[in-house]
């Protein structure tokens, strides 16, 4: 048998309808024609989902609403009404509503929304069991999934975190490396004993402003250097160092932050104090780094130092599931986040979520629902709220309007789809850094220019 549902409604024909199109499909009903004992049987019998009427004699459907919340603040509660305006929907959701149906119901818009109601908790259930299974107490928030790649990820995240090896996290853009550091650093004994986190984004910083910013420096080292200034790796004593991006870091700083690994003791620019710092490393990078070490652009010797224990991120296209739980985590935080009442995303929408290839992985998921959940104009996020390459698609299909015309007519209609599609999904993987993104396609800046 199927969860069991609660319903209330003041019309005996209303809760037969009900009883027999839930009955039907396997749920176990219980109706009740009372808002005035609609509270006791809820107590006795806890059910897992509840529909009540807005309007009815005695107790109206948001102080039932009220009521049960009070006893329990995760039961899925839908509301209906033949009076369905905007504002009592938002007056609902923001009670704590799970879904709003507006009357009279049919059979397939009650079975929907029940059906939504159950699949968006037990994902819920699923992402919570995980947690709990994997043991895992702070840091683990952001990182949403359920999908066995990810559970390989967090159950060596497990077991490293309370050691002392340096650790080299690989994925591409977007993935959550730094989140999966913060992570490590949060479950350690240093993050226990209140030592801590410190990034550092190696692609951001030049060389010289780099240098710095690592090891500090001392008043006069060089031009603009007014006053002394401790590094990085001081602040990071007795804590986790991040260092992003590692795979840019120019050569000649690639020695000295071996030197450092090895004896925990470096210098600051202009002085020749050796300084001690107790600090553990975490580095992450989307760079091939063994290419780069046959390619002579990154040390051998520090390489090694780095891959004590190595965790490869999985790309979000290989994390079966994975966007439908992410994409419900973001409407969530998005809508609580700027008081909006989104509660849900279409079934369409959905799909065109899933069947995205998310070259930005979990980052461009972020901005897209974002977004979706900014310019909504429901309470329910529709395919239209979606950017343009998902309501288009990757280009026209076969049978599609854009292959009418001339060859050439169709050439062009066709070759810009693709270009379109292939851009943005190569900028966005590569966070909009146009150099990266050549390397990449193996094209001129010139030519991308032109396309662009």
């Amino acid at each position: 048998m199927k969860e069991k549902i609660l319903v209330i409604d003041d019309e005996p024909e209303i809760l037969e309808n009900c009883r027999r199109i839930l009955e039907f499909s396997g749920y176990r009903c219980q109706t009740c024609p009372s808002s005035l004992s609609a509270m006791d049987i809820f107590a006795s019998d806890r059910p897992d989902l509840v529909l009540t009427d807005l309007r009815m004699p005695g107790k109206d459907g948001l102080d039932v609403l009220r009521e049960i919340r009070s006893l329990d603040s995760k039961v899925p509660i839908i509301l209906f009404t033949a009076f369905a305006t905007w504002e009592t929907a938002v007056s609902a959701i923001k009670d704590g509503a799970s879904d709003y149906i507006a009357k009279p119901i049919s059979k397939e818009q009650l079975l929907t929304a029940v059906e939504k109601c159950f699949r968006e908790r037990r994902l819920e259930e699923e992402n919570l069991r995980l947690k709990q299974e994997l043991g895992l107490a702070f840091g683990f928030d952001k990182l949403v999934g359920a999908s066995l790649p990810l559970k390989k990820v967090l159950e060596t995240v497990r077991k490293i975190a309370p050691v002392e090896a340096n650790v080299l996290i690989q994925g591409e853009s977007g993935t959550g490396k730094e989140l999966v550091a913060r992570a490590i650093h949060r479950n350690s004994k240093r993050a226990q004993s209140g030592g801590r986190f410190v990034p550092v984004d190696c692609a951001s910083l030049p060389e010289n402003l780099l240098e710095s910013e690592l090891f500090g420096h001392e008043k006069g080292a060089f031009t603009d250097a007014q006053n002394s200034r401790p590094g990085l790796f001081e602040f990071a004593d007795g804590g986790t160092i991040f260092l992003d991006e590692i795979g840019e870091m120019p050569v000649s700083l690639q020695a000295k932050l071996l030197r450092v690994l090895q004896e925990k003791q470096f210098r600051r620019l202009g002085s020749n104090r050796l300084i001690n710092s107790d600090f553990r490393l975490i580095a992450a990078t989307n760079r091939d780094l063994k290419k780069a070490v046959t390619e002579k652009r990154f040390r051998e010797d520090l390489y090694y130092r780095l891959d004590v224990i190595s965790i490869e991120l999985p790309p979000l296209r290989e994390r079966t599931g994975d966007v439908e739980l992410l994409t419900l985590h973001f409407l969530q935080s998005f809508s609580r986040s700027n008081h909006l009442p989104i509660r849900g995303i279409s079934r369409s929408a959905l799909e065109k979520l899933k069947s995205y290839p998310w070259p930005g992985n979990v980052r461009e998921l972020e901005n897209v629902m974002e977004r979706a959940v900014s310019l909504a104009n429901t309470d329910q996020i529709q395919v239209e709220d979606l950017p343009e390459n998902f309501r288009s698609g990757s280009g026209p299909e076969i049978g599609d309007s854009a292959y009418n015309g001339s060859f050439k007519e169709v050439r062009t209609k066709v070759l810009e789809s693709f270009y379109k599609s292939y851009f943005q999904m190569l900028l966005a993987k590569h966070r909009g850094n146009i150099s990266r993104a050549l390397e990449e396609a193996r094209i001129d800046r010139k030519t991308v220019h032109r396309l662009l």
